[in-house]
């Protein structure tokens, strides 16, 4: 699998961020078969790149708290 340009990506803080620019986790959304993850205090760093299905199984352990 080859990695994808996230050059243009958008990426959103995450809503349990803090607002005065600390403990930032930064997804982005759009790109095919993957969820990019990165530290928003350093966007020049390489994100981790997770398959979009472990990603939203993840999510839906943080929400729910059940497991599958």
């Amino acid at each position: 699998m080859s990695r994808p340009d996230l050059n243009d990506a958008a990426w959103r803080k995450s809503s349990y961020s803090n607002q005065e620019g600390g403990d930032c986790v930064e997804v982005a959304d759009g790109i095919p078969g993957v969820v990019p993850v990165r530290d928003s205090k350093r966007p020049d760093s390489p994100a981790l790149l997770f398959p979009a299905a472990s990603w939203h199984a993840f999510i839906d352990e943080l929400t729910t708290g059940h497991s599958h």
